[in-house]
């Protein structure tokens, strides 16, 4: 039995758009922006901030020094919400309808405060709300201090939430990421950024029950 979903942000709950964060790091005066920004899993400095290697501010220092300028806090928080393209209603309405059944929903990201900052806004979805008016817990790379596809990103949430792997599906765009929850007996789905996945998680969640 499903007793804990976990989401993926990027490519799964919102419709990423790796190109136009890509631009607009480019538009800050990072040259390499193309190589140094990956859809999943960062690596470098960006790496290093969605780790919790590195605070907000030491990765402003460090972008800084590439780029050979100051950037602001607010511009760099700009550029990476390039990724966050659209949020679609259908989503946002299979977790209300999955709270309503009962099940607990949680976030499960490789994500930085610059996103979360928005993540965690009122201007979330555009009515008003964050996302924890629909998640019940946030598991965040950078507090974490773990990157999937690491076998310690998962085990720390599933000891967090005090489940078993064959309690819990998990919603990833990311093929190493969805194979590695797979490896430790986690139930999965490989969403496809920007396509309708809810179906799929209804589809499991009926099946797993029975």
């Amino acid at each position: 039995m499903i007793k804990l979903i976990l989401f993926d942000l990027g490519g799964v709950i919102y419709t990423s758009d790796r190109d136009e964060s890509v631009k607009r790091f480019s538009a800050l005066g990072l040259d390499n922006a193309d190589s140094r920004l990956n859809a999943y899993t960062q690596t470098g400095i960006f790496g290093d901030l969605e780790d919790g290697k590195i605070t907000d501010k030491e990765f402003l220092e460090a972008l800084g020094k590439d780029i050979g300028h100051e950037i602001s806090w607010n511009d760099c928080r700009h550029a990476w919400l390039g990724y966050a393209a659209d949020l679609p209603e259908r989503n946002i309405k299979l977790l209300e309808t999955l709270r309503k059944q009962g099940y607990r929903l949680a976030l499960a990201s490789n994500t930085n405060k610059f996103m979360m900052s928005w993540t965690c806004s009122n201007e979330f979805d555009g009515k008003g709300n964050s996302i924890n008016h629909y998640m019940d817990e946030l598991y965040v790379s950078y507090k974490i201090g773990a990157l999937k596809p690491s076998k310690h990103f998962f085990e720390y949430i599933l000891d967090k939430e005090n489940v078993k792997p064959e309690e819990t599906l998990f919603i990833d765009d990311s093929p190493n990421n969805v194979d590695a929850a797979k490896s430790m007996g986690i139930n999965i789905i490989q969403a496809i950024n920007g396509e309708d996945w809810t179906k799929d998680v209804l589809c499991v969640c009926a099946h797993t029950n029975i």
